[in-house]
């Protein structure tokens, strides 16, 4: 597979090249090791593509962790407690998970504990590779990457996605890199306020 485009969004890719060129070098050539037509193995029961053999989105999935896996790349957990009381979530947004509990709990509130998880993670950097449906694309953006950035545990989030010619070969539903840069940039330019690198993919 191959890099077709680009987003750069607070001048994550410009961060990338100049802190971490080599895990850019990296992820272009693990992304050239994907051998598409290996996942072409999804036989379509859609109507409008019944029998057609599409690319599979698990597959795909398979490739990427196991080339991402063996450069060292590792999935994290982010854990925290969140609250009803909106200005005790906002005084303990930034705290550590042990301190977010005491504090809301020392208020007579409840503290409900819960985690976002990321794929892989190396060098302070999180790389989600999703092949899922539109919903998923927007926690990643808007959420997850977030989360770890709030949390101190990156610097920066990468997202690769397919293009929409590489979606128009896979079921439908799937969000694709034009679809996503546009839901990014209409939401202004410090929106979602974490660095990020969306990578769009095809054969």
């Amino acid at each position: 597979m191959k890099i077709v485009e680009t987003y750069s969004h607070l001048n994550g890719l410009e961060y990338l090249c100049y802190r971490h060129s080599e895990i850019w070098e990296e992820l272009i050539n693990i992304i050239a090791q994907i051998n598409a037509e290996d996942c072409r193995t999804k036989i379509s029961k859609e109507k409008t593509k019944i029998g057609k053999i599409l690319y599979s989105p698990i597959d795909m999935n398979k490739a990427f962790k196991k080339l991402l896996e063996t450069k060292g790349w590792k999935e994290s957990r982010t854990q925290y407690y969140v609250t009803a009381d909106i200005k005790l979530a906002r005084e303990t947004l930034t705290l550590d998970a042990t301190e977010q509990k005491r504090i809301i709990e020392d208020a007579g509130k409840t503290a409900h504990f819960t985690y976002n998880q990321t794929d892989f993670i190396k060098n302070r950097i999180a790389a989600e590779v999703q092949f899922g449906k539109y919903s998923f694309v927007a926690y990643d953006l808007f959420v997850k990457h977030m989360a770890f950035y709030v949390a101190n545990q990156i610097d920066l989030g990468i997202e690769i996605l397919p293009m929409k010619s590489l979606t128009s070969e896979m079921s439908s539903g799937v969000a694709y890199y034009e679809g996503e840069v546009y839901n990014v940039i209409r939401q202004g330019r410090n929106t979602p306020a974490v660095p990020l690198v969306i990578i769009g993919i095809a054969p």
